[in-house]
C-alpha cells in the first residue's frame, strides 16, 4: 500500500506531485464506469436481500429441515470458478442469435446485454454474492429469537409483512449492513466476468486505464481501497454503537426489575419482626 502511494506521487525529474489524483475526475470513462458499477451494486444488493431475507425467515420459522438444502444451494457458487460461470453464461447468450433469431425472445436476449445496464451481469453478481450474503444473514438470524419476535408481533395484531418489516428487520440491522458492504465490495472489485462478457464497469476501466496511464490507474485503485476501508470502519462503528446501546438497555431493564422485586408489591407493608420479649 505504501509503495503504491509512493508510485502515484513520485514522478522522476519532478519530485512529489499529485497530478495523477487531480486528473481522475476528468479521465475519460471514469464517470460512466463508476456510475454503472454503483447501479449494479445497488441492484445486486436489493435483489440479493429480496431473495434471501424472506427465504431464510420462512425456512427458519416453517421448514427448519430445509435449512441444509438452502445452505448447499447458496454455497454452490463458491465451487464454480468465475471463468466457468462466464463460459456458461456466454453459451446461453449464444442461443439468442443461433436459435431464437426469428422469435420474440431474441429481443429479450438483446435487452439483457444492454451496455447501459447489463442485466446479465446483474444476475451473475447476484449468484456470486449468494454465499457471502447467506453466511452473514444466517449469523444474524441465529443471534435473535426469531420465533418469539414473530409470535409477539402476531399476538399484538401485526400481519406477516408488518411483523417482518417492523420487528424482524430492525433486529437484523447489523447483518443487513454487513451484507450490503460485502456485496458492494464484490461488485467494485469484480473483473473476470465483466471483462469476458465485454462490459466496462469500474474494475475493467481501471485495468484498461493502466495501459495508457499507470500512475492514474494505481491512484484510482488506492482511492477505491481507502473508500472500502472507510465503509468497513463505519459499519463496524455502527455495529458497536448498536451493541453498546442494546447492552445498556438490558442492564437498565435488569436493574429496574431487581429494584421492583426488592420493594415487593406496590402498597404492601412489611410486617415488623417480633422481638425476643414478644416471642417469650
Amino acid at each position: 500500500m505504501v509503495f503504491s502511494v509512493l508510485f502515484t506521487v513520485d514522478v522522476p525529474g519532478q519530485g512529489l506531485t499529485f497530478g495523477s489524483y487531480r486528473g481522475i475526475l476528468g479521465a475519460e470513462g471514469f464517470g460512466s464506469s463508476l456510475r454503472l458499477t454503483l447501479e449494479l451494486a445497488a441492484a445486486t444488493t436489493a435483489v440479493t436481500l429480496l431473495l434471501l431475507v424472506p427465504a431464510l425467515i420462512a425456512v427458519r420459522l416453517t421448514a427448519p429441515r430445509l435449512r441444509v438444502l438452502v445452505e448447499v444451494l447458496c454455497s454452490l457458487p463458491l465451487v464454480v470458478p468465475a471463468v466457468a460461470l462466464t463460459a456458461g453464461i456466454s453459451s446461453v447468450l449464444q442461443w439468442g442469435p443461433d436459435d431464437f433469431a426469428d422469435t420474440p425472445l431474441f429481443q429479450t436476449f438483446n435487452a439483457v446485454q444492454n451496455p447501459g445496464f447489463p442485466v446479465v451481469l446483474l444476475l451473475a453478481y447476484v449468484l456470486m454474492a449468494l454465499p457471502l450474503a447467506y453466511r452473514t444473514l444466517d449469523a444474524g438470524l441465529r443471534a435473535v429469537d426469531l420465533t418469539t419476535l414473530v409470535e409477539a408481533a402476531r399476538n399484538c395484531g401485526a400481519n406477516w409483512p408488518r411483523a417482518v418489516l417492523q420487528v424482524v428487520l430492525p433486529n437484523l440491522r447489523g447483518a443487513l449492513l454487513n451484507t450490503c458492504f460485502l456485496t458492494l465490495a464484490l461488485v467494485l472489485g469484480e473483473y473476470t466476468v465483466a471483462s469476458i462478457l465485454g462490459f466496462r464497469p469500474f474494475a475493467v476501466w481501471i485495468v484498461s486505464l493502466g495501459g495508457s496511464n499507470a500512475q492514474m490507474s494505481v491512484s484510482v485503485s488506492v482511492l477505491s481501497l481507502v473508500l472500502t476501508w472507510v465503509l468497513l470502519l463505519v459499519l463496524a462503528a455502527a455495529g458497536r454503537g448498536r451493541s453498546a446501546r442494546t447492552s445498556a438497555g438490558s442492564r437498565d431493564t435488569r436493574t429496574s426489575r431487581s429494584k421492583r422485586s426488592d420493594r415487593g408489591p406496590r402498597g404492601a407493608r412489611t410486617a415488623p419482626t417480633p422481638t425476643a420479649e414478644e416471642n417469650s
